[in-house]
């Protein structure tokens, strides 16, 4: 299962290869991850601007739930790579059963909130009672995505944190057809099916999670099923190494809860804005988490072989050897997004001509940010990850939320609500704030502190 042998020379070490091996797998899963709210965008806004707009505020709320399963999951998955890495059988069980528990509890919780809170949210922010209405129903549905993710995502990070990253994607190659059918036939009322618009997309993306679950639920046992014959655990019991794991999680997840929140916030703040301008950045955030988990899994892959490497104690001429290697090819990993970007964006009168004139030219107009915006978030994301490998948690999460809730959620909020910006300089914030993180992460990596693990 290991991508990597146990600590060779420098010369014969991990290179761009390994990292790939890891990051292609992960990448077309957290397309097809992603894919989800960017398949029900794109098969309901045959709808029109309103169904599109139900769809984007429910998603929105629904996001904070999803962000947080998948803020635990990252933590659990760069645990598992840390104990993999030491080969420790003990510490596998306790990262697996721990990040288990915690991914339901996290799980419960977030469907809990979105019962309690959801509906009132939406009649708050919704622009019309005909958006409410659909919102509600699409998110009623929805919920049980949100515990089929927090069982999928727990089991992919585990499995991905082992070097086993193509499993996830094949539960993925499972469900997303399965999703795509069901919603189309659902949405549409194909083949005797009733129309159900925009509920049909939601049932879509229950069965197809339910698929995902039971295929890895299976291979979860095939993987590590001789764990439960394991005795023992890491610390002096599993509470305590139920506690151990979420001392080292919560920086973490604390770092992509963070970013969860402030993204599905300034989402909700998006609904201030015009009719046109809202649904032009509702098709365009998909596209650009979509196109970007290829920089972004790449930089994931990148932690999680760091992480391995520091478990195995290899020095530190080894590290800096492979980071430099990696480093290097996340530019061409970045100008891949950016490509893909500039194609959807010239694409739009095709892709989306359904939908207004007006809203397409706001796509079109996106372009020069898209095509910017890979290269500095790509680069950051490579020192985030090997410094949470290294167990620079902390640092990190400070950075991140500092950039998130002191610049881009205040600045999104004055942008729309008071000085009525349109979308192009709205989405600008995005870049801009990927330009300001840039130094303090540099600087840290270049200190090479994170050469000597603290975990």
């Amino acid at each position: 299962m290991s991508p990597i042998s146990p600590c060779p020379p420098v010369s014969t070490g991990p290179t761009a290869r390994n990292v790939f091996a890891l990051a292609w797998p992960m990448t077309i899963k957290a397309i097809f991850l992603h894919g989800t709210v960017v398949i029900d965008t794109y098969l309901v806004a045959a709808l029109g601007e309103t169904s599109l707009a139900a769809v984007g505020l429910a998603a929105a709320i629904a996001g904070f739930a999803l962000g947080a399963i998948q803020a635990f999951s990252s933590a659990m998955q760069i645990r598992t790579a840390q104990a993999f890495g030491t080969g420790n059988q003990v510490f596998l069980k306790s990262a697996l059963a721990s990040g288990m528990v915690v991914n339901l509890a996290v799980g419960v919780l977030g469907l809990l909130a979105i019962l309690v809170f959801g509906a009132p949210l939406i009649n708050a922010l919704a622009p019309s009672t005909e958006v409410a209405t659909l919102a509600r129903s699409y998110l009623g549905i929805f919920l049980l995505v949100i515990l089929g993710e927090a069982v999928g995502q727990c089991i992919s990070s585990y499995l991905n944190g082992c070097g086993e990253t193509k499993v996830p994607l094949y539960s993925l190659c499972l469900s997303v057809p399965v999703n795509i059918l069901t919603s189309v036939a659902l949405i549409h009322g194909y083949w005797g099916l009733p129309a159900l618009g925009v509920s049909g997309a939601a049932i879509g993306s229950v069965v197809a999670v339910a698929v995902q679950v039971s295929f890895l639920g299976v291979r979860l046992i095939i993987a590590a099923g001789h764990l439960r014959h394991i005795a023992g655990w890491r610390e002096n019991g599993f509470p305590r190494s139920l506690l151990r794991h979420l001392g080292f999680a919560l920086p973490i997840a604390a770092t992509f809860l963070s970013a969860a929140i402030s993204t599905q916030v300034c989402a909700l703040i998006y609904v201030r804005m015009d009719l046109s301008d809202f649904a032009a950045l509702t098709l365009i955030a998909p596209w650009i988490q979509v196109t970007g988990t290829i920089g972004m899994q790449w930089a994931i892959a990148t932690g999680i072989i760091v992480a391995q490497l520091l478990g195995q104690g290899c020095e530190a001429a080894r590290l800096q050897h492979f980071l430099s290697r990696a480093w290097r090819a996340s530019f061409v990993a970045s100008a891949g997004v950016a490509l893909l970007l500039l194609i959807l964006c010239l694409s739009a009168d095709m892709l989306y001509s359904n939908l207004s004139l007006q809203t397409r030219d706001i796509v079109l107009a996106f372009l020069p940010i898209v095509i910017l915006l890979p290269f500095p978030k790509g680069s950051n994301a490579i020192c985030g990850n090997t410094l949470r490998a290294s167990g620079d948690t902390i640092y990190v999460m400070n950075l991140f939320v500092a950039a998130q809730w002191l610049f881009r959620v205040p600045v999104t909020a004055i942008a729309v609500i008071w000085l009525d910006l349109g979308a192009v300089l709205v989405l600008s914030i995005q870049l801009w704030e990927e330009i300001i993180k840039f130094p303090a992460f540099h600087r840290r990596i270049l200190s090479g502190k994170w050469k000597n693990r603290s975990w």
